[in-house]
């Protein structure tokens, strides 16, 4: 019988695995707490962990807040202060993208040369005496005008801007509504840049003062207003701008929402003065719009009264 037993001990020792002894798992806790405290760490190696700390403490406010407002969205959020680095790098990439939008846009001569291009490789029609072309004519108007214009003549020699025109039984369109489209959207991408310049906040919307800017640098362009006396121009910047709050601000919050001035027939009415008229036509549409030099001064006085 002891023969036996020590044959089953030697077989349970070989049958058992081998592995390391069980230690207790005291120095693992204190390796922890040693790294959690950044002691013998570098600068690189600390500034990381206190990052990484500053992140999970706004991830679980972040979780909590989520939690605890459910499903209802923020409709308030609290603008950077003016000297802090996120309105800084807000400014900063606000104007790099205004300038490289500015870039992209067609000047006077690009839009010369794109009609001299329209006018020599297009067909007219015996019936109505109308320039027009098809879509063959289209697409080589498009290599010729990227050829000598750029590549930012492009976006406007698409499939999608053909079928957007009338067309005849032919399938051809006229050239000058094409035309006189590339020119309007030339004209309100520029203003959108010039309006969105000064918007010094950033949040699509003009204030009165930065309205009265817009127009102000507006009338050294116009062909109509370049004359005006200009102890009245910051008058008729001051009406001018009266008159957008009263057609695009109905609510009366006091600023205006650039999108809103981009489609009102306001900013037609003043882009109209680019053209140049006779001393009638000039004296007529001046009145129409400040609704003359007596009424505009009433408006002004009215309109500070109100405010």
């Amino acid at each position: 019988m002891e023969a036996s037993e020590e044959v089953d001990n030697a077989a349970a020792a070989v049958a058992a695995p081998m592995g390391p002894p069980n230690f207790p798992m005291v120095w693992v806790d204190q390796l922890c707490k040693f790294v959690g405290t950044g002691e013998g760490l570098g600068f690189e190696a600390a500034t990381e962990l206190e990052t990484r700390k500053y992140l999970l403490e706004a991830f679980d406010e972040r979780q909590q807040i989520a939690a605890s407002a459910g499903s209802i969205p923020s409709f308030y959020r609290k603008k950077p202060s003016e000297n802090s680095a996120g309105m800084k790098v807000q400014r900063l990439a606000k104007f790099r993208f205004l300038k490289k939008q500015a870039e992209a846009l067609l000047n006077a001569d690009d839009l010369d040369t794109m009609w001299v291009l329209l006018r020599e490789n297009c067909s007219v029609d015996e019936t109505s005496g109308t320039e027009k072309m098809n879509y063959e004519d289209f697409c080589h108007i498009a290599t010729l005008c990227t050829e000598q214009v750029g590549p930012k003549c492009r976006k406007f020699f698409s499939a999608c801007n053909f079928l957007k025109f009338e067309k005849d039984d032919f399938g051809r369109i006229a050239i000058l509504p094409f035309y006189l489209y590339v020119m309007r959207t030339v004209s309100l991408t520029q203003a959108r840049i010039d309006m969105s310049e000064l918007d010094e906040d950033g949040d699509g919307f003009l204030q009165p003062q930065e309205m009265e800017a817009y127009v102000r640098g507006l009338i050294p362009n116009l062909a109509q207003l370049r004359h005006i006396p200009s102890p009245f121009l910051s008058m008729y910047s001051r009406i001018a701008a009266r008159k957008f709050y009263f057609f695009c601000d109905p609510l009366r919050r006091g600023k205006l929402c650039i999108k809103k001035v981009l489609l009102s027939n306001c900013l037609a009415e003043l882009m109209e003065l680019h053209q140049r008229k006779k001393v009638g036509e000039l004296s007529l549409l001046i009145t129409g719009f400040l609704s003359a030099v007596p009424s505009a001064y009433v408006i002004h006085f009215w309109g500070w009264i109100r405010t």
